[in-house]
């Protein structure tokens, strides 16, 4: 038994290892190029220097890709995780009559190739005479990404249990109190990681903004265009800075989280 479970011990460990490697390993050569002085990627590297990352920084050009990638990201996160919750609610919460109809109809944007979606969103703007911007990437991501949040805070609503509102009704509570006081902090775990899932995928996503920004453009859709014209070593640099934003966000509201549900624990 003792060599049985040793074995499935080193099986688990080595999987587990081999998928990591897997996953990471590609960022980690990205942030390693990022540092080389030559213009295409060699290692073990023979010098290294932040002159890309200099680079990347000074270009006023790059810099406004990147305001407008965040700016998107925001506006799509704030919008979505308002759509989804209230979507969430009607999906997983109320019992209605076209309730399967919604459920069904909701999951279509999340089955079509981007591309698709994207083309098919390029030619409802010009049929209806919408100037393609980043403005208009907005719903453009919307139309894929607020049914991903609705489904993340549906997880959340489906282990709510009503009778924790009925209690509060019957306490006297109004229907704004039960939501602000019961039913919103019961549901900010899933609220906050829909946020998080939104702000994630728009600040990746090149396929939906490729036919929606029009002459804006996202840092997705620079590096894109560097490495079909002329790939620069300030690529693997606004890679790695990208890669690096996500991760910032991911940590600080995480550890906010934290800090806020240990704030609201007995034992805090």
């Amino acid at each position: 038994m003792n060599d049985i479970s040793r074995r499935v011990r080193l099986f688990y460990g080595t999987a587990i290892t081999v998928l990591i490697l897997f996953m990471y390993l590609p960022m980690a050569t990205l942030v390693l190029a990022s540092f080389s002085r030559s213009k295409f990627f060699r290692f073990p590297i023979p010098a290294y220097s932040l002159q890309s990352y200099e680079d990347v920084l000074s270009s006023l050009s790059i810099r406004g890709f990147f305001w407008i990638s965040l700016l998107l990201a925001l506006a799509v996160a704030v919008v979505s995780t308002l759509l989804a919750f209230f979507g969430a609610l009607a999906f997983a919460r109320y019992d209605w009559r076209g309730r399967k109809a919604f459920q069904k109809i909701l999951l279509l944007p999340i089955l079509f190739p981007q591309a698709v979606l994207g083309l098919a969103l390029l030619l409802w703007f010009t049929a209806i005479g919408v100037t393609p911007t980043w403005e208009a990437a907005i719903f453009a991501h919307l139309v894929w990404i607020a049914p991903i949040a609705t489904m993340v805070i549906a997880i959340q609503v489906y282990a709510f249990d009503p009778a924790v509102e009925e209690a509060a009704f019957d306490l006297g509570a109004s229907r704004w109190q039960v939501l602000k006081e019961v039913t919103l902090p019961i549901l900010a775990p899933g609220i906050f990681s829909g946020f998080l899932f939104s702000f994630l995928l728009s600040w990746a996503n090149f396929p939906l903004s490729m036919f929606a920004t029009g002459a804006d453009q996202t840092i997705p859709e620079w590096v894109s265009a560097k490495l079909q014209s002329g790939y620069t070593p300030q690529v693997p640099a606004v890679g790695t800075l990208t890669m690096a934003t996500a991760a910032l966000v991911m940590a600080v509201g995480y550890g906010a989280a934290w800090l806020l549900a240990r704030r609201r624990s007995p034992a805090g």
